[in-house]
């Protein structure tokens, strides 16, 4: 994939991945980020599972690194907890 389909993609797979994940930083740049990420990951997943992983501009290929991108979010959620915690609330 050349680099313009990178960033496509990291665009489209990083915004579905935010809107799942209900991700309420903003920015092109950290979409982009968060997307190309998640091509990666997701990518080297589906390369273990199918030996298949991203490799041109498609919609599968948008598919994979947006499940990616939201493992990604997720694991950062999760590192980050979900903000401060009150006494009364559980």
């Amino acid at each position: 994939m050349s680099l313009l389909s990178w960033i496509v993609v990291g665009l489209l797979a990083g915004g579905l991945a935010r809107w799942i994940v209900k991700d309420d930083r903003s920015g092109c740049i950290y979409t982009m980020v968060v997307g190309v990420l998640g091509a990666i990951i997701g990518g080297w997943l589906m390369a273990t599972i199918d030996k298949d992983g991203v490799d041109e501009f498609s919609l599968r290929s948008v598919g994979v690194a947006a499940i990616g991108a939201v493992l990604l979010l997720l694991v950062l959620q999760a590192l980050a907890g979900r903000g401060p915690r009150t006494a009364g609330r559980r």
